[in-house]
């Protein structure tokens, strides 16, 4: 297992963990999550070794292999499908070998390494390779494409489905879904849900998270505070244990200034010194409970549209495309004041091309497009952070925008984006691409749209930011078009789809779920399966079902015991959360109940004892279930 404790982490002159302390179980899928800046992608970066503590202990089971996501790639002529080989080093590893075993005529290694790549799995790792890249929205045409014909989103799909294709026992994913379309999410997502080894998870996505990891990992305050269950079970307990940490809080705040009032008029009174010294000892002692309070520091709302024109758009028989090819035709659609639309279709389906089509970008080839006089597009797609004046400021943004408005109402806008203080007054080169992103959004709700059109607007937004524009969106009164994988975005804002497929628009009549099984009918009419099992390696069906059945066998009462003990290690810590808050109380330091006291500072340290001692017990359990395994596969 991975076991951090006691940890802390400094980078620079901020401090991102103290005395924090964590144990992920093998198998397990974590959800790591928490605001910007306090250390999520820190943490992946201790556990591959980039980084190391500054005080404390960090514990990752020898011999592990992890797989990641690369950052960067560089433009390189090889083809897609031969880069994501490169991914398993391994395999490239034997396949030179036997490429100079086979130059040399070395039949005894020619023969040994023949078996190593089958134990490997490398007979079918091209197909695992290709269907990986499938999955991922690449063509078989595009998998011969060299890796530098890509743009960067397309690249960072290459690298994906490189630290896919790799065998580990830890999967560590960072934002794994920007770049991503609505059906390569859901492909993603099921391939994750088979996913045998270790999974860390960082993502911004509530509905990909929520179906994928069964514990959350919430970094807060310097500590890795643990919770059971998906995203949505973290929000709700999260939300009642701050409920009662703001009683706590202004419960102990009231104790605190009754104690102080008694210490400052009595503790130079003779009389009155011994029970004054008392108490300032006591709120010495006594701990700082934090306030409750909302994390997110957004908050956006769309200003009133100067006119709600009827309709907004009218078209009748479009066809639109590029040059002399039409990629839609006959469109036939209204857009109205209160018109919530998304649009659905796989990859190059053309949802981009209507949505450029409304913008104004693309010009109709052909049939009625009217667009009224009023209308006040709002658009927002990544391309348009590249408008940016990277020198200037937020506020110098704004500002052009609205030469007449007050400086301190521009800055209580841009407050509501994030933008407070120094950074309304920054340049904005240096900003990150989630910061830029919420910028272009800041710029276009300042301007009273009265038709929308997002083009994956959450690509690069955290959670809070997502959450914030979610429910403005609850709000505008005018008409919006969004193409999104944010599932959750379009669930709560979108109350028509249209699903754009071989070169129409048309309504759909069903919900994201109904869309989800469209998709997996249409692979299966095309002849293709839709099964990311299919992208798992591939090896002797009898012979591998033979040796897990063996393996479940002799494994299955060390796993019993195991999951007996995690039961007793969860007890345990619920236990030491409530002897915490009691020792928080003052009122347990009073003379009269100094037995009290005693009593759950002993059940606190026998508590501690068994916890480790449990830890210990199940960390030989994982001993010998690895021993039984390599003895099993050997």
């Amino acid at each position: 297992m991975i076991s951090i404790n006691q940890a802390q982490l400094i980078r620079g002159t901020k401090t991102l963990l103290d005395e924090a302390s964590l144990t992920i179980y093998p198998g397990h899928k974590v959800g790591l999550v928490g605001a910007n800046g306090t250390g999520k992608s820190s943490l992946l970066a201790l556990i591959l070794g980039q980084l190391s503590l500054d005080k404390g202990e960090f514990n990752l089971p020898a011999g592990w292999q992890i797989a990641t996501v690369a950052q960067e790639t560089p433009a390189l002529e090889v083809s897609a499908l031969e880069y994501v080989l490169d991914g398993d080093r391994e395999f490239r590893e034997l396949e030179t070998q036997l490429h100079a075993a086979q130059e040399r005529n070395d039949g005894h290694a020619i023969a040994t390494l023949h078996g190593k790549l089958d134990a490997i799995g490398g007979y079918a790792i091209r197909a695992r390779a290709a269907s990986l890249l499938a999955g991922l929205g690449f063509s078989e045409v595009e998998q011969s494409n060299q890796v530098k014909s890509f743009s960067g989103g397309w690249r960072m799909r290459l690298n994906l489905a490189q630290a896919l294709l790799c065998r580990s026992d830890l999967l560590l994913l960072d934002e794994p879904t920007n770049h991503l379309d609505l059906d390569t999410m859901y492909w993603l997502e099921g391939w994750i849900k088979s996913y045998q080894g270790t999974l860390i998870l960082i993502s911004h996505d509530r509905d990909f998270i929520d179906a994928i990891v069964d514990e959350i990992v919430h970094v807060e305050n310097y500590r890795l505070n643990f919770y059971k269950g998906n995203y949505s079970a973290f929000e709700r307990i999260r939300a009642e244990r701050m409920a009662q940490q703001q009683v706590a809080f202004e419960r102990q705040q009231k104790e605190r200034a009754h104690m102080q009032s008694f210490v400052d008029r009595f503790r130079y009174k003779a009389s009155k010194a011994k029970q004054a010294q008392s108490r300032l000892k006591a709120l010495e002692r006594m701990t700082e409970l934090l306030p409750s309070q909302a994390d997110s520091p957004f908050y956006m709302e769309f200003r009133e549209p100067d006119a709600l024109p009827n309709p907004l758009v009218t078209m009748e028989q479009v066809s639109v495309g590029y040059t002399d090819k039409p990629i839609l035709k006959s469109v036939h659609l209204n857009l109205v004041p209160g018109a919530r639309i998304g649009l659905l279709g796989r990859n190059g389906a053309g949802k981009s091309t209507l949505i450029k089509l409304l913008s104004g970008q693309l010009a109709p080839m052909t049939g009625l497009y009217q667009p009224n006089p009023g209308l006040n597009i709002g658009y927002f797609a990544q391309h348009q952070i590249e408008f940016l004046r990277l020198d200037d400021t937020p506020l110098q943004h704004l500002m052009r925008l609205a030469p007449n408005a007050r400086e301190q109402e521009l800055r209580n806008f841009l407050g509501g984006f994030g933008f407070n203080g120094d950074m309304a007054l920054s340049a904005v080169r240096p900003f990150s691409g989630g910061e830029k992103a919420r910028l272009v959004l800041a710029l276009l709700v300042w301007q009273r749209p009265n038709l929308l059109l997002l083009d994956e607007p959450t690509n690069h937004l955290d959670l809070e930011m997502r959450h914030a524009l979610t429910m403005a969106l609850q709000t505008f009164e005018g008409a919006m078009v969004i193409v999104s994988h944010d599932r959750h975005l379009l669930r709560l804002s979108c109350s028509d789809y249209y699903l754009v497929d071989n070169g129409t628009v048309a309504s759909f009549d069903g919900d994201l779920d109904d869309y989800h099984q469209w998709l997996l009918d249409a692979a299966k009419a095309a002849g293709q399966t839709g099964d990311p099992l299919e992208a798992k390696p591939a090896q002797d069906k009898k012979q591998q079902k033979r040796l897990e059945a063996e393996l479940r066998q002799k494994v299955s009462p060390l796993k019993k015991q195991q999951a007996k003990l995690e039961t007793e290690q969860q007890k345990i810590g619920a236990r030491l959360a409530e002897l915490e808050h009691m020792l928080a109380d003052t009122s347990l330091y009073d003379a009269e109940n100094k037995a009290r006291m005693t009593q759950v500072l002993n059940e606190r340290t026998q508590l501690t004892q068994a916890l480790e001692e449990s830890e210990m017990a199940w960390l030989e359990l994982q001993e010998s279930i690895e021993v039984i395994e390599q003895e099993t596969f050997a």
